[in-house]
């Protein structure tokens, strides 16, 4: 039986992240794309040579096209530009949107039946570009930001309590942005509530940190931004996809009526498997949360707007 085929486009620090930890894998083999001459490819000759010593097959190939990575099973998609001085956010958005768009057609047209997964930002919007782009059904556009935010959540809470953050449940839905919504009510450390946990205000700031938990790596870096925790919360979702794994995970999906949003991508509890996007589960929010949710979205449907979906 062959090996599935994954695609990762966008070698940066994110992408490149990506590959190494899905060839260390060793269920899949793996096609790095990028537009500079020579970077995938070299990054991708780097990888293979580690096989031996770290113990996986040597089957990564860096390519500026994308003809190898026709017969995709998941196909990643990291390419997008930075802010640069001078430059808007709607700027950005349009750039990326195009760049997006051009990735996600290359995509689909060699690889049919692959399940995309967005992590290019503005998330969300970039989410609902490729999907406008793919013409594929909603259960194959998903975008990674919510295993991030979700992870950055359990970190700052297993600190806090001295606990392993293993023990640490909770979700964070919404958009990927200032918006997010860290849902505390359904947060726990082995069962037990965290409002039990840990005071009100000192949560408070343990929720504000994780809405600051991008800017905050950004800032000490000076030049670019997190790449470990974003590469592995995107094999996550791949592994639960290919191995069927039906994670429920929080991820950026087209809402269809789900928590009264319609049309729009949005952060929410996922179940991931074989076939990509198998369930939107619904939880309870209080109203607070709720308001939140809706205020994240409103922030979506404006970046939407200017991309002119």
């Amino acid at each position: 039986m062959s090996r599935p085929k994954i695609t990762v486009v966008g070698a940066g620090n994110v992408g490149a992240t990506t590959a190494q930890r899905l060839a260390e894998r060793d269920y899949a083999d793996v096609v790095l794309v990028d537009i500079v001459e020579g970077l995938p490819q070299g990054k991708a000759l780097d990888l293979n040579e580690g096989g031996p010593v770290v113990g996986y097959e040597p089957n990564v190939v860096g390519t500026n096209g994308y003809d190898e990575t026709a017969g995709s099973s998941v196909c990643v998609i990291t390419s997008g530009r930075a802010r640069t001085p001078g430059m808007s956010r709607d700027d950005l958005l349009k750039t990326n949107q195009a760049i997006v768009a051009d990735v996600t057609k290359n995509l689909v047209e060699r690889s049919p039946e692959t399940i995309l997964i967005v992590v290019t930002n503005p998330l969300d919007a970039m989410c609902q570009a490729a999907f406008h782009e793919a013409g594929l059904p909603r259960e194959r556009v998903i975008g990674m930001a919510g295993v991030l935010d979700t992870a950055r959540f359990r970190t700052f809470l297993a600190w806090e309590l001295g606990v392993s953050a293993r023990d640490v449940t909770g979700f964070v839905l919404g958009g990927h942005g200032d918006q997010m919504v860290p849902v505390t009510s359904y947060t726990n450390v082995a069962g037990i509530p965290i409002t039990e946990l840990i005071a009100e205000d000192r949560l408070a700031e343990i929720v504000q940190r994780t809405r600051d938990g991008g800017a905050e790596v950004v800032k000490l870096l000076k030049s670019g931004s997190a790449y470990y925790a974003p590469s592995a919360a995107v094999s996550e979702m791949v592994d639960s996809i290919v191995h069927d794994q039906k994670r429920v995970l929080p991820c950026a999906a087209l809402l269809r009526g789900e928590y009264g949003l319609d049309g729009l991508y949005m952060g929410v509890p996922c179940r991931l498997g074989a076939g990509g996007l198998e369930e939107v589960l619904e939880i309870t929010l209080n109203d607070d949360e709720r308001a939140q949710l809706n205020r994240s979205a409103d922030a979506v449907r404006e970046l939407i707007g200017v991309m002119g979906l």
